[in-house]
């Protein structure tokens, strides 16, 4: 076959040398992974960001399911195959709702739903539903619904596929092999948005595996984002009732939360909290400077990210790599921020903050006079 028709065949075959597969893991795929990395160039500009700060985004949003969740479902199936299984389950703020719903889909599993009742992003609820889950709403927040899933899986044949389950984590670490692999070096800091803690953790585990294969030369600094309302590790205890519009991040008490702080001890970064407002400017001025279109929770990692330069964080930990070119005299920190998810998960808040369309008569002139050309 022509290898320029040929197609990229996933996270399993790409990074299979560092992933724990046998022989018989079936080698399933929706071809995830293989996401871009933007630099965001006009967006630090319009932030304010230094000039040394090269900032990039993982856009995560391009993912079959539209979040970064397909990494690490992909592989949890796939052993979940292996094993036999013929159900999963998962508590869900939504991603991993509609991540778990379509491999049980491409798979012949079946696929059950436990999601806080009013509290799940409307795109996020339509992809479940759709996909054939059996989505079970209940009068709860994500914490007692994972408790409830985690008792249900404990005993019954239905294998759990929340990010508590260890294969989760290993699909998302591949992230950080793509991100090294793209950039040619490893970031001086990753920044990403934090709910239950999964991510950071796989991320940190990702990169630390390629340090020790000799892949990368040394290991990111990570910066982990809670939205100030659910904002559990940053204040030190459980949210009995956590409050964001970033719904993906909505998490008073993560699963990861060990993880999490373990990542940033062990890398030397932080785990702070930023504001609706600060993620909501992020997400909009995102979309508006670079075409940019994620979900709002996504926005955490770069609202952090001009939250610490704003605050000194970049100039007084300023470091200068030997493979990093000197602008201006000046060494260049390389920072790589997370989008979790694509915008369109969420696509209510969106249409509630944007301007509404301008009507006027089926007729040039107006829509002349509209554009301001009369």
């Amino acid at each position: 076959m022509n290898s320029r028709c040929s197609q990229y065949q996933g996270v399993l075959e790409a990074y299979a040398d560092y992933l724990p597969l046998t022989p018989k893991t079936p080698r399933i795929s929706l071809r995830e992974g293989g996401t871009p990395l933007y630099h965001l160039n006009r967006f630090a500009r319009a932030m304010g960001l230094p000039a040394y700060v090269r900032l990039y985004a993982k856009y995560e949003g391009a993912n079959p399911t539209g979040s970064f969740k397909d990494r690490g479902m992909v592989v949890a199936v796939a052993k979940a195959l292996e094993e036999g299984a013929t159900a999963i389950m998962c508590a869900s703020t939504g991603n991993t709702s509609a991540s778990a719903a379509a491999y049980a889909a491409a798979c012949g599993l079946r696929c059950f739903v436990v999601v806080p009742a009013g509290k799940i992003a409307l795109g996020k609820l339509a992809q479940a539903l759709t996909y054939g889950a059996k989505v079970i709403a209940v009068d709860a927040n994500f914490d007692e619904a994972l408790r409830l899933t985690k008792e249900i899986t404990s005993s019954n044949p239905v294998v759990l596929v929340n990010s508590v389950n260890p294969y989760r984590l290993e699909g998302q670490k591949t992230a950080a092999f793509e991100i090294c692999d793209t950039l040619g070096l490893v970031p001086d800091y990753l920044a990403i948005p934090v709910g239950n803690a999964g991510n950071i953790t796989a991320y940190w585990k990702g990169f630390k595996e390629y340090h020790a294969k000799g892949k990368i030369r040394h290991l990111p600094r990570m910066l982990g984002f809670q939205a100030a309302g659910a904002a559990p590790i940053v204040r030190g205890h459980p949210i009995e009732s956590p409050q964001t519009v970033a719904t993906a991040i909505r998490i008073g008490n993560p699963a990861g939360w060990k993880g999490a702080v373990q990542a940033r001890d062990e890398s030397g970064g932080t785990i702070e909290a930023v504001t609706d407002e600060e993620i909501l400017n992020c997400w909009e001025t995102l979309a508006k400077t670079e075409g940019v279109f994620s979900e709002p929770a996504s926005c955490a990692s770069l609202a952090g990210v001009v939250k610490l330069a704003r605050d000194g964080y970049f100039e007084a930990a300023k470091v200068k790599r030997i493979d990093d070119p000197v602008r201006n005299g000046e060494p260049v920190l390389t920072v790589v921020a997370v989008l979790t998810g694509n915008g369109l998960k969420d696509p209510g808040l969106a249409m509630e903050r944007a301007p509404s369309p301008v009507t006027v008569p089926a007729d040039r002139n107006a829509i002349e006079r509209e554009m301001g050309l009369r």
